[in-house]
C-alpha cells in the first residue's frame, strides 16, 4: 500500500506533506534532523493518512495538495477526515 500523508508541526506552525510507503518510518526520518524543509524542527506528527492501492494515486494526490499552498484548505481536509492538528 501506497500513503499520503501530512505532518504538522506545532513549533513552527506548518504543515509538510509527502508520500511514503512506510509513513511511520519516515516520520522518524523527519524528525531526525536530516537536511530538507522538515530539518528545522523535531517535533512533527502525523495529522493525515490517507491509503492508496497504487503508487500513481498516491503521487497525484499529494500532488493536488501540495498545488492548493494554502493551510486552510490542508485544515478542512484535516478536519474532514476526522483528524484535527494540536489548534484547530
Amino acid at each position: 500500500m501506497f500513503y499520503t500523508y501530512v505532518l504538522y508541526s506545532s513549533s513552527k506552525d506548518k504543515f509538510y506533506v509527502g508520500a511514503s510507503e512506510s509513513p511511520r518510518e519516515r516520520l522518524k526520518k523527519h524528525n531526525a534532523k536530516s537536511k530538507g524543509f522538515t530539518n528545522q524542527t523535531n517535533d512533527w506528527t502525523i495529522v493525515f493518512l490517507r491509503e492508496f492501492e497504487t503508487k500513481s494515486e498516491d503521487l497525484t494526490f499529494e500532488k493536488q495538495i501540495k498545488s492548493w499552498k494554502s493551510k486552510i484548505k490542508i485544515q478542512k481536509l484535516i478536519n474532514s477526515a476526522g483528524s484535527k492538528h494540536p489548534d484547530a
